[in-house]
């Protein structure tokens, strides 16, 4: 379940309070650790997933970072020139030890009990970031650079590609046994130019990954991705998450069973009645079809979600059995549309 450590669940809550800066809670090992563990060790999923953040790895590249709890990440010099771009620096993955460290605490503690999941930013996404200084609601700086300074804007989008591959390396080395690259604000982009300025970058990724660890699922998550499936499917990826907003019957019709899919409960419906809940889950699953469905949220869990809820959601899927669940069905004859 996307965010499935944090600020939902009352233990996270308490030991926020400890510890009040995010980038402790998330570049020190010993709460990384404790934080990842929480909804494990609460619920039982079936992923572990690394508790961290897609902006993580900046500082190793140069670009310094604080978290505002009002404004949220904040970039105080961004990054728009190309004098700005070659003073970028190749990855330090020392400065990073705290991922690696992590990571190899968690792989022993889960002890084959769960997958270990790792995660990354895209690079449009990440430089979203680095060229708006923060967040932003219509990302004029970074769009207009496709346009003003589309040598800049490629520059900045390989040292990122690069940077990008060599964490991912770096954090399957150190025990992550799948890794979702989220390219959460891709979305924002018309197709045509997520075409030309997002997805070379992803596909450059993921060939490296594939080349140098294999045996490595990838999984790419795109927030808003309904017009983009088609265009997701030969970036090399294992597995396409999709949104809420997308059905997940289409979804499926649209990538056909040559590909993964993940996803897609409204993360809203954790906040219904639990039957109603049990319904969606159901329909999700019967929607996916009998293979290659990873049941997930369409997005991250929300704030203040009934933590009850959650444990339902995975007490329900847990119980869930294909052969009953889709006897008779013909959902595994279904072929991508032309």
């Amino acid at each position: 379940m996307m965010r499935q450590a944090g600020r939902y669940m009352a233990e996270y809550q308490a030991l926020a309070k400890r510890h009040p800066s995010f980038r402790e809670r998330s570049e020190k090992t010993d709460l990384i650790v404790e934080i990842t563990l929480q909804p494990w060790r609460a619920f039982a999923p079936d992923g572990v997933i690394l508790f961290s953040d897609i902006l993580t790895p900046l500082p190793a590249i140069g670009v310094p970072f604080d978290i505002s709890d009002s404004k949220g990440p904040l970039i105080q010099s961004p990054v728009r020139s190309e004098e700005q771009v070659r003073q970028l620096v190749p990855i330090d993955l020392d400065k990073l030890n705290f991922v690696g460290e992590s990571l190899r605490i968690l792989r022993n503690e889960i002890d084959g009990k769960a997958a270990l999941l790792g995660f990354v930013g895209a690079p449009w996404t990440i430089a979203t970031y680095v060229v708006e200084g923060g967040m932003t609601n219509t990302y004029t700086n970074i769009k207009s650079m496709c346009h003003t300074a589309p040598n800049v804007l490629r520059g900045l989008l390989s040292h990122l590609a690069q940077a990008i591959s060599d964490y991912i390396i770096y954090q399957v080395n150190s025990g992550a046994q799948c890794i979702q690259i989220f390219d959460s604000w891709g979305g924002q982009l018309p197709p045509h130019v997520w075409e030309q300025w997002s997805k070379p970058y992803i596909k450059q990724i993921v060939s490296r990954i594939k080349n140098e660890c294999p045996h490595v699922p990838l999984v790419l998550y795109i927030n808003g991705n309904g017009g983009l499936l088609e265009r997701m499917k030969d970036t090399g990826v294992d597995v396409i998450g999709l949104d809420w907003t997308v059905d997940m019957a289409d979804g499926r019709r649209r990538l056909g069973n040559g590909i993964g899919v993940q996803g897609n409960v409204d993360p809203a419906f954790l906040f219904s009645p639990l039957p109603v809940l049990t319904d969606e889950i159901h329909r999700v699953v019967k929607s996916a079809g009998p293979k290659g469905h990873i049941l997930n949220l369409g997005h991250g869990v929300l704030q203040k979600t009934p933590e009850e809820a959650v444990a339902h959601f995975f007490d329900v899927t847990r119980s869930l059995r294909y052969d009953t669940l889709f006897q008779g069905s013909v959902a595994g004859e279904l072929q991508a549309v032309a």
